[in-house]
Order: structure tokens, then C-alpha cells, then sequence
């Protein structure tokens, strides 16, 4: 179900949000569970229980990374158990199927290994590793109540596209959540802004983007190809942003203030200043959780920084796709940060 969708904007949305609002706010963290399942599973009912499962595994993880608190060791492990468990989950949807096809093209007499991908694994997968790390850090309490971790993991809004919600910035709107008739308008104008962007803009720009690639190469004239490669610019960027501002509005009528995700990144003057207006949830949760666990730039060599921003570069690479050219991608941008840094 899509945010653009007619059943989402006529029926799905009116239903959730008049309930919300007639439920007490007892009830509200599980009907907006409750909901957010209903909207994952509505086109692929069979992986709403990849992501039950992923909600279960985290809540006892978690619980078992805080009691194990006392202990330096006995923590790590607990938590090293959950993220392998979570990138376990992401590696044999996302990257299954990669890895045995290239296993084969080198000469490994292996059965080929492919699953289709369930939407947004990358997002919750991503949500739910935020919650062990913050709880292992201290940064954010462990959760005694299952479905406020599953409210955190599958809360609708984000669960397409993003942003990708860092846990300890999701858990004060877990217990309390203030709405006003001022909040809930610039949630509806938000929204419409970014359906806007996708409907109006994106779709229309896609139509020129596609037109341009998918004629033969003889054909194509320098000044079209230019075109296309504008007009897909224009796409990614709408469509993207287009889906954070809606969900961002979504938020913002249920009582959740989410980070913004896109801040004009095409008037950036550097590689690095790009990244820190595009997809800025993607790069907070890389710099958080990967980059400052390697310990930064603030590290003794040049050598050593160049190493955690290759580990970071490239795991972004990965994380966009299943592919060469992901990674290809990660580590052209290694050597355009790489070389800025320098």
C-alpha cells in the first residue's frame, strides 16, 4: 500500500486516524501497532511475520543486553547475538540470492538461493538494531512491554521509505504524545506537500527519465540524454523527499515528530555537505552506529581514518543494494570523501 494510493488516502488513513482519536490514549500504542501490520501485510501478507519475528527477537534481546549489563562481556555478546540476528534476517532476503550467483559465476557447485525482498527491510531492520545499540549504550531504558517495541519497529509512516528512526529519539513519544489542531494541520499540509512532490513532480519526471534510457543507444541524441539524466535527477530527488515529507506529516497527525530526512541537497559545494542534506537519517545512523564505533576522525593516523571511512562507505553501498554497482557506489563516494578529509 502505497502513501500515493487512493485506498491508502480514501479509506486506509480516515479509518486509522478515526480510531486513533476515539480510542483513549491507553489503547492508542496498540492500535497504531495493530494498524501498522495491517498496512505492511496488506500487499505481502506472508512477510508481515518476517517482521513479527523481528519484533520478538529484538523485545527479549534487548531485555537480555540490559541484564546483562553488569557484565562487559556477557552485554556484548548478548548484543553482538542480536545484531548478528538482525543482519541475518537482512542478508537472507536482501543478499541471498547475490551471494550464491556469484558463488556459481567463480565455480562453486552451489544451488542458486533467492527470496523476494519484503518492503522496507532495510528501514525496520535498521529501526530495530538502533533499539539494541541504544539500550546497550544507555542512551535509551528497555522496553517491559512487547508491543511499545513493535509500535517502534513497524510504525507505518516510516516503514516504506523512512527516515529511519533512531530508538532513543523515538522512546519519549512512546509514553506521551501532545497533539494540537496546529500539530495535526501542518501534518495535513506536509503530507499534501509531499504527495505533491511524488504525484506531481516525480511521476511526471520519471515519464522523461524512462523515455530517455529505454531507447537504443544510436538513437539517443547527446542533448536527450542530458535530458533524461536531468529529469531522473529530478525524480530520485522528488520521490524520495516527496515520501519523507509524507511521512513526516503522518507523524505529525498521530503525535510523532520525526527528523527531517532531505535539507536542499543539490545547492551542496561539497561531496561531504551533500551527505549531510541527503538521506540524513541514513547518514546519522551510519556516523552513530558504524562510524563513531570505529572511532571516527578522531583516531591517531591518516591510515586509521581511511579504514573506518572505507568500513563505512562501503556497508552504506551494501545497505542501498544487493549488487556490484551498490558497491561500486559506496566506494566511489569512500574515495570522494576520502579525498576531501585529506
Amino acid at each position: 500500500m502505497l502513501f500515493s494510493s487512493n485506498i491508502f488516502i480514501f479509506l486506509f488513513l480516515p479509518v486509522v486516524l478515526t480510531g486513533y482519536f476515539l480510542l483513549p490514549k491507553v489503547c492508542r500504542n496498540v492500535f497504531l501497532l495493530v494498524m501498522s501490520l495491517v498496512f505492511y501485510a496488506w500487499g505481502e501478507p506472508q512477510f508481515v511475520f518476517a517482521m513479527m519475528g523481528s519484533i520478538v527477537f529484538n523485545f527479549f534481546m534487548a531485555i537480555l543486553v540490559d541484564r546483562a549489563r553488569d557484565s562487559k562481556v556477557l552485554s556484548r555478546i548478548a548484543l553482538a547475538v542480536c545484531l548478528a540476528g538482525n543482519i541475518g534476517l537482512l542478508g537472507v532476503f536482501k543478499y541471498m540470492g547475490f551471494i550464491t550467483d556469484n558463488m556459481i559465476r567463480f565455480g562453486f557447485d552451489v544451488p542458486y538461493i533467492g527470496f523476494a525482498l519484503p518492503i522496507g527491510i532495510s528501514f525496520f531492520t535498521f529501526q530495530a538494531m538502533s533499539y539494541a545499540i541504544d539500550v546497550y549504550r544507555g542512551d535509551a531504558a528497555v522496553q517491559k512491554k512487547p508491543h511499545n517495541v513493535g509500535l517502534y519497529i513497524s510504525i507505518f509512516p516510516a516503514l516504506i521509505a523512512g527516515p529511519i528512526i533512531r530508538y532513543k529519539d523515538f522512546e519519549p513519544y512512546i509514553y506521551g504524545r501532545t497533539i494540537d489542531f496546529e500539530m495535526f494541520s501542518e501534518g495535513v499540509r506536509r503530507f499534501i506537500l509531499g504527495l505533491s512532490k511524488k504525484v506531481l513532480l516525480a511521476n511526471n519526471m520519471a515519464l522523461i527519465a524512462d523515455q530517455a534510457f529505454s531507447m537504443p543507444d544510436i538513437e539517443r541524441s547527446i542533448i536527450y540524454a542530458w535530458l533524461g539524466a536531468v529529469a531522473y535527477t529530478f525524480q530520485i530527488f522528488f520521490d524520495f523527499s516527496g515520501y519523507s515529507d509524507m511521512a513526516i506529516g503522518l507523524g505529525k497527525m498521530f503525535g510523532f515528530k520525526f527528523l527531517e530526512n532531505f535539507n536542499l541537497p543539490y545547492i551542496s559545494k561539497s561531496i561531504s555537505e551533500f551527505w549531510r542534506r541527503w538521506h540524513i537519517s541514513l547518514g546519522r545512523w551510519f556516523r552513530d552506529y558504524v562510524y563513531f564505533s570505529l572511532g571516527g576522525s578522531r583516531v591517531d593516523s591518516k591510515g586509521r581514518l581511511i579504514f573506518n571511512l572505507f568500513i563505512t562507505w562501503l556497508l552504506t553501498g551494501v545497505w542501498h543494494g544487493a549488487a556490484w554497482n551498490f558497491i561500486a557506489w559506496g566506494l566511489m563516494y569512500f574515495v570522494l570523501i576520502t579525498f576531501e578529509k585529506l
